[in-house]
């Protein structure tokens, strides 16, 4: 008898504990951050370490920017469990450092390399350079619009370029008239081109198609391009191909990549000559121009350089011809791929490279090498970098916009081509704060912004007036959540565009939890034929909860009433279990058992409406009389 009362009561136990988080998560999921603490902390307390509730514990306070709390409990989940998502070790770390601790943050980096995984979000991390690693891949200083274009395809599309108001581009999307390349399974490459103009800021794409040339496009790879300043001449990449438009290969069957150059006459690329300075037993490809049209840079991967692929240099003599190529050096060169050249209109050179510290496989770096040759690279971080290839970066400098190419997760194919905004773009949000019931203005109402991760970045005081405001970045989705006293919380969605200066407006309408002589919550709904309380009762008793500790001296008294579906007495008996179920909820949350001077159930006995025994009524009619009121007798 015994065992089978433990077995029982461990059971309950196990039932309560379950529930205690689901009302926790509820409000994690609401931003009631606090609330959430609360219940996580209760349910640690009586016997549920969790990972699930540790790290949760650890968000709450995370995203309050409490570290020292933080890192308590994240260093108990972490120390916990062996096999802890990598997310959790890396904010603990962050928390760690933040409150000083270092010698227990250096340990955990230590940790933390050895457990990445190419599932996480930090990629080929250097666990000396937590740091760089924060600084590249934060973007809550930078504002920088990026939209992935509307011309992407479920192939592979990459290598956007301008010229005489057109973009030009290469995509293997022509499946049709083309088999299909062994490395990847997709059609090989062309290149395309679509016009592009500019209404009111937004650049608005037209429809893609074959350049115009009888003669670019083979049934091969062609790829990535540059344009001369006068619009007459295209240096482009393409396999090695024969007269007869067939692969040639080398001695070892592989078959190279070479640069060509080809002239406008009539409108058609014609005329397409191959450079001198390729060979068919390396590759040569993704030509870019200096501002002056006077140099041709390149990548090659020809015996001598430093690594895999290396970028080069030629000058584009008077008569035709060219110099013999130079490599640019080991201020740009590593022993790993460097890729996709770009010099913009200030001579800043641009290029992608997997061969310094950086998010992961491909970043995009810049670099005053042309002005200055003991140049470092730089990094160009979030947003244009990521855990995955980033490349074929180009910009305008004039307007600060331009185009890379990535093939991180959101795109629509295997790489997509992005647009990007550098100009600053900032905006704002505001609103008033007022109550629900009598429009009143509200005071003193604590409104928090939170970011798309949860975070809490700022928070405000309204004014007597109600007002609030917050900068904010564009292109960003943003939570506004208001809370008073005595009041439920509002919450707002705010999606900022790319309108610089907006104004995004976020009126919060708070409703008032005391009602002259009741504490007012939404319906409490329980199950057919049952009493127990459900975890959105829970979550709706809470708020009488907040309201009896805000005032420790309010007592009350608990009203339950059913509709006249049932006979009169098991309705009596229902309604009351249901007021008494009530009554203990609220005492295990602490409120004494003296505030609450009874809670009894009056059946069909207190009807609002006609819906009497026998009366034929809708759902929502006979929902009406299932309520229960909270009196206030004290306050």
């Amino acid at each position: 008898m015994k065992t089978k009362l433990f077995i029982f009561l461990f059971a309950l136990s196990s039932t309560f504990m379950v529930a205690q988080k689901k009302l926790a998560d509820k409000f994690f999921e609401n931003y009631a951050y606090v609330k959430a603490t609360e219940l996580y902390e209760e349910a640690v307390k009586k016997g549920d370490s969790s990972e699930h509730v540790l790290t949760r514990l650890g968000d709450c306070y995370y995203n309050n920017s409490r570290s020292k709390e933080a890192a308590l409990w994240y260093g108990k989940a972490v120390n916990k469990y062996n096999k802890i998502n990598p997310e959790y070790i890396f904010r603990y770390i962050q928390s760690l450092r933040s409150i000083g601790n270092y010698v227990e943050a250096d340990k955990w980096l230590v940790k933390f390399k050895e457990i990445q995984s190419g599932d996480s979000r930090v990629k080929d991390f250097d666990a000396n350079n937590l740091e760089m690693y924060e600084e590249l891949a934060s973007t809550e200083d930078v504002v920088v619009e990026i939209e992935n274009l509307p011309f992407n395809s479920e192939f592979s599309d990459f290598g956007g370029y301008t010229a005489n108001g057109n973009l030009y581009f290469a995509s293997s999307r022509h499946k049709d008239l083309k088999k299909n390349y062994g490395w990847n399974d997709e059609p090989f490459l062309d290149l395309y081109v679509l016009s592009v103009t500019d209404s009111l800021g937004k650049k608005n794409f037209g429809e893609p198609d074959f350049i115009k040339s009888s003669k670019i496009n083979t049934a091969y790879h062609e790829a990535t391009l540059a344009i001369t300043n006068d619009g007459q001449t295209m240096y482009f990449t393409r396999d090695n191909v024969t007269k007869r438009n067939k692969l040639d290969y080398d001695r070892k069957g592989t078959s190279h990549l070479k640069l060509y150059k080809a002239s406008l006459k009539d409108g058609q690329w014609e005329s397409i000559v191959e450079l001198p300075f390729n060979d068919t037993y390396f590759s040569n490809g993704h030509p870019t121009l200096s501002p002056d049209n006077t140099k041709l840079y390149f990548v090659s991967d020809r015996e001598g350089g430093f690594g895999q692929t290396d970028i080069y240099v030629v000058d584009i003599l008077e008569d035709g011809k060219y110099s013999t190529p130079k490599n640019l050096g080991p201020r740009v060169n590593t022993a790993g791929r460097e890729m996709f050249p770009f010099v913009a209109k200030d001579s800043t050179f641009y290029f992608s490279s997997d061969g310094y510290l950086n998010l992961g496989l491909l970043d995009i770096y810049k670099s005053n090498i042309l002005k200055d040759e003991n140049a470092q690279p730089e990094n160009l971080g979030a947003p244009y970098n990521s855990g995955y290839d980033d490349f074929a970066y180009f910009m305008d400098d004039s307007t600060k916009t331009g185009y890379f190419s990535s093939n991180r997760p959101g795109g629509k194919g295997s790489d997509d081509i992005y647009r990007f905004n550098a100009e600053p773009c900032a905006q704002r949000i505001e609103g008033i704060a007022r109550d629900l019931k009598t429009n009143e203005l509200l005071a003193n109402v604590e409104v928090k912004l939170i970011n798309s991760n949860g975070k809490i970045i700022a928070t405000v005081m309204t004014t007597e007036t109600g007002a609030f405001k917050f900068d904010a970045d564009c292109d960003k989705d943003y939570t506004v959540l208001g809370s008073k006293k005595d009041y439920k919380d509002d919450m707002k969605k705010v999606a900022t565009n790319f309108e610089n200066g907006k104004v995004n407006n976020a009126d919060l309408y708070l409703t008032p939890l005391i009602d002259n002589d009741q504490i007012v919550i939404n319906p409490i709904f329980f199950d057919f034929d049952k009493w127990n309380i459900r975890t959105d009762a829970e979550y709706e008793l809470e708020h009488i909860v907040d309201v009896m500790r805000e005032h420790p001296e309010m007592v009350i008294k608990i009203e339950s009433h059913t509709d006249s579906r049932g006979s009169d007495n098991y309705n009596m008996k229902l309604s009351d279990r249901r007021a008494k179920s009530t009554r203990d909820y609220i005492l295990s949350r602490g409120i004494a058992k003296e505030r609450i001077e009874s809670a009894i159930g009056y059946g069909e006995t207190q009807l609002l409406n006609k819906c009497s025994n026998g009366v034929k009524c809708s759902s929502e009619e006979h929902q009406l009389n299932r309520r229960s009121y909270f009196y206030i007798l004290k306050k």
